[in-house]
């Protein structure tokens, strides 16, 4: 493959599937700049490595197995875990004296049934933001994660009993 193809098919993937990568990454790092960090390293090496992409899947799915690897390694670097710290500290401090625009953005149920989600563990997060985020089926999902379809469908269910749950409870609590 030449490089002016390289070029063109590497344009290409960027423009279809650049937005959804950088939303799969923003739903394990929460963070838009460092989501787009990622996206970039997914496309860089995509290009690196073009020549032995072999077809036998889809590059949607390469994309997103190389994306969510990426945000995998970076949540488990020094650097993740000292923001992670800074961002502890900073949040505590915050708590103590809470700013009148978090508690109006609280009060979007958007935002809310965003924080539900992101509390859910990240196993089930990653299939609840493929599946109803990304629209993938299960199958599709099964081959991004490296799982079993049938371990996507019980995450799937059992992510879902989790958010009924803790909907419920809020709603109790007259959120």
């Amino acid at each position: 493959m030449d490089r002016e193809e390289k070029d063109y098919i590497l344009e290409k993937m960027m423009i279809d599937y650049g937005n959804e990568l950088v939303r799969l990454a923003f739903s394990y790092v929460k963070d838009v700049e460092t989501a787009k960090d990622m996206v970039q390293n997914t496309f860089i090496k995509c290009y690196q490595h073009l020549d032995t992409f072999r077809y036998d899947a889809q590059i949607k799915t390469w994309l997103y197995r190389i994306t969510i690897n990426e945000c995998k390694d970076y949540l488990k670097s020094w650097h993740y875990k000292m923001v992670q710290v800074k961002s502890f500290i900073n949040e505590t401090a915050k708590a103590i004296l809470p700013s009148t625009e978090k508690t109006v953005m609280d009060k979007y149920e958007n935002e809310e049934l965003k924080e539900v989600i992101f509390s859910l563990p990240k196993v089930y997060r990653e299939v609840v933001y493929l599946y109803y985020y990304e629209s993938l089926n299960t199958e599709e999902i099964a081959k991004i994660l490296d799982i079993p379809a049938n371990t996507v469908k019980t995450r799937l269910r059992r992510a879902k009993k989790r958010l009924e749950s803790v909907i419920k409870e809020a709603e109790l609590n007259g959120r």
